[in-house]
């Protein structure tokens, strides 16, 4: 008998520390990974891809990844972000391990298709000071104010989707945009302007989007906005007006449809005025 509870008396015991020990071991499992990856799983290898506008080693420095670090340790959003901070004409970036020990950076980069430019000298001009939370201690208490947003000086080079990326130097090939104002332009943020001009902007982003779309961006050379028209300098022959929330998708293929027509009327470098503003036509032409 005494032999039984003995035995007995063990395979209790095991019972007990079972899921100890399992919990041990996985515990034991994870920790031998988490040294294996920092021992074994280092970068080695940077290679960078999609990119033409800025070198391999200025994505590299941008990035801040260095020979060494941990492939897994690394926060691939974080380092994205950084990378759209500091190289403005940086669209996308994707980040991938290669194991055991290379990197791979993939970009894809926006094109300047227009300019934005500075207001006339003398023309009125909003200034804006950005909106600060109704409550704000630290604010109140040192009494700093916000900085007042002040209108650009130079045009400034955008992407299609607003995105501001340098000053325009003096032969770009941008379209230049009148009729906005940029408030305190920054490479690599977005294309801010007053409240009031927002519906510009709205139509200016649409138009631009559409024209890149249809490949169209090199038929225009100049946009301008007011409250309620765009005009557009189109093929260099053309004056063009469309209403500000035009459907831009259908009235360029309108506007392409009366060139043609045009063309075929008073020869191949005919000119002249397009309003694709009226409600009855399509499209009314006007030859110089």
């Amino acid at each position: 008998m005494p032999r039984k509870n003995h035995s007995r008396t063990r395979r209790k015991n095991r019972g007990r520390f079972g899921p100890l020990f399992k919990l041990l071991c996985a515990l034991a499992v994870v920790i031998a990974l988490t040294i294996g990856a920092t021992v074994f799983f280092q970068v080695e290898t940077i290679a960078v891809t999609g990119n033409s506008r800025y070198t391999q080693q200025e994505v590299i420095d941008a990035s801040g990844i260095q020979i060494g670090d941990n492939l897994y340790r690394m926060n691939k959003y974080q380092i994205g972000d950084q990378v759209l901070r500091q190289l403005p004409y940086v669209e996308k970036i994707l980040i991938r391990r290669s194991l055991p020990s290379t990197i791979v950076i993939t970009v894809s980069e926006w094109d300047a298709v227009a300019q934005i430019l500075p207001p006339e000298p003398g023309a009125a001009v909003t200034v804006e000071e950005p909106e600060q939370p109704a409550e704000d201690p630290e604010a109140s208490s040192s009494g700093s104010q916000p900085a007042t947003l002040q209108a650009a000086s130079e045009p400034w080079l955008i992407s299609v989707g607003g995105k501001l990326l340098e000053p325009a130097p003096a032969d770009s090939g941008a379209i230049e945009v009148t009729g906005l104002t940029a408030l305190s332009p920054k490479a690599g943020t977005m294309l801010e302007i007053p409240e009031a001009e927002q519906p510009r902007l709205d139509a200016l982003l649409d138009l631009l989007a559409t024209l890149e779309e249809m490949e169209a961006v090199d038929r225009v050379s100049s946009i301008q906005l007011s409250e309620t028209q765009v005009k557009l300098h189109y093929l260099e022959r053309f004056e063009v007006k469309m209403p500000l929330n035009a459907d831009f998708s259908y009235k360029l293929r309108v506007l392409e449809q009366a060139v043609a027509k045009a063309e075929e009327e008073f020869g191949s470098q005919a000119s002249g005025a397009m309003d694709l503003t009226q409600q009855d036509y399509a499209a009314v032409y006007s030859p110089d």
